[in-house]
C-alpha cells in the first residue's frame, strides 16, 4: 500500500510523457538482444528457426507504433482536458468517501484495473469500440514498441471510468491509477521474458498472459483482457494460458505502416457499413454487434 502510494506521488503531471526515454532506452536493449534471433519460441534463448513467425523489431513497423504512441498522447491530452469537467461534476456529487480512507489510492489502482478489464473486454465484444482499439493489434510483431501502439480514439470508453468518481475517487487518483496500469502493461509486450514463478502467472498479468492477448490463432481470440491482475480472467471465464506457438496481428491484416491508416482504418469501414445497411437493425448491429459482423446475406 506505502508502494502504491509513493508511486502515485512520484508520477507527476503525466507519468506517461516521463517515461518516454524509458521507453525507448528499453527498446534499444531489446532490439540488441534480439537482433541475431530471427526466429524464436517466445523466451527461448536459442535460435529456433523451425518456426514460421518472425520475432524482434522491422524497423518501419517501430517506428509506426512510436508515432501511434505520441499521436496518442497528444489526441488524448486534449480529450481529457475536455472531459474533465464531466469528471469534476460527477465528484463533487459523490455518493461515497473510499477515495479519502486509509489505501484509498490503493484500492483506486484495483478498482480502475477491474474497469479496465471491462472497457478492454467490451473493445472486443462491441465494434464501435473495437475500431478504437484494434490499432493495437494491428502489428504482426510483438516487441516493447507495441505496446506504444496506442489508440488515438480511446476517448471513446471514458465512459467506464466515471463510476470512480462517485465512488470518492479524486480526478487525480483516478488518473494516477490509469497511468500506473498503462506503465505496467510497457513491460508484458515481449518475447524476451518467459513465464515466470507460478504464484506470480497465477495473480499477475504477465509477459505470457499477454502474449496470448494478442494472437490471431483461434483459441486466443477475446482471452486475457487483463492490466495488472491476471484474476479478473480467471474469474470471468476469459483466461487461456500460452501454448502453441502464438500468430500477432489481426485475423485480417491490414498491412500498412501510415499512422492515420492503422488509426483510423476500421473507422472508415464501420462508417462504409453503416451508410450501406438497407435497414436500422442492420445498422445498429453493424455498431453495437461483434467485430465482423455482418447481415446473413
Amino acid at each position: 500500500m506505502k508502494v502504491l502510494r509513493s508511486l502515485g506521488k512520484l508520477m507527476g503531471a503525466n507519468a506517461t510523457r516521463a517515461a518516454i526515454p524509458a521507453f525507448l532506452a528499453t527498446m534499444a536493449i531489446e532490439y540488441l538482444s534480439l537482433r541475431d534471433r530471427s526466429r524464436a519460441e517466445p523466451g527461448d534463448d536459442i535460435d529456433a528457426s523451425n518456426v514460421d513467425e518472425p520475432i524482434g523489431y522491422e524497423p518501419r513497423d517501430a517506428a509506426a507504433s512510436v508515432a501511434m504512441g505520441l499521436g496518442s498522447l497528444f489526441v488524448n491530452g486534449f480529450a481529457g482536458k475536455a472531459l474533465g469537467p464531466l469528471d469534476e461534476v460527477i465528484y463533487r456529487r459523490r455518493r461515497a468517501q473510499f477515495g479519502s480512507k486509509a489505501g484509498g489510492f490503493a484500492l483506486a489502482v484495483v478498482v480502475w484495473d477491474f474497469a479496465y478489464y471491462w472497457n478492454h473486454r467490451l473493445s472486443h465484444e462491441h465494434r464501435v469500440l473495437w475500431a478504437a482499439h484494434v490499432n493495437h493489434h494491428s502489428s504482426q510483431r510483438y516487441n516493447l514498441s507495441t505496446a506504444l501502439r496506442q489508440s488515438w480514439t480511446g476517448f471513446i470508453v471514458h465512459w467506464v471510468y466515471l463510476p470512480m468518481y462517485a465512488m470518492g475517487f479524486s480526478t487525480r487518483q483516478v488518473a494516477r491509477a490509469g497511468e500506473l496500469n498503462l506503465l505496467y502493461q510497457y513491460w508484458v509486450h515481449t518475447e524476451t521474458i518467459n513465464r515466470l514463478p507460478g504464484s506470480l502467472e497465477r495473480i499477475m498479468n504477465t509477459a505470457s498472459h499477454h502474449r496470448v492477448h494478442h494472437g490471431s490463432n483461434e483459441q486466443y481470440l477475446d482471452r486475457n483482457y487483463a492490466g495488472i491482475l491476471i484474476l479478473w480472467d480467471r474469474l470471468f471465464g476469459t483466461f487461456e494460458p500460452e501454448g502453441e506457438r502464438i500468430q500477432y496481428g489481426l485475423t485480417k491484416n491490414i498491412d500498412t505502416l501510415n499512422p492515420v491508416r492503422i488509426a483510423f482504418h476500421e473507422w472508415a469501414s464501420l462508417g462504409s457499413d453503416v451508410l450501406g445497411a438497407t435497414n436500422s437493425r442492420d445498422r445498429f448491429k453493424h455498431l453495437l454487434g461483434p467485430p465482423g459482423w455482418q447481415p446473413a446475406s
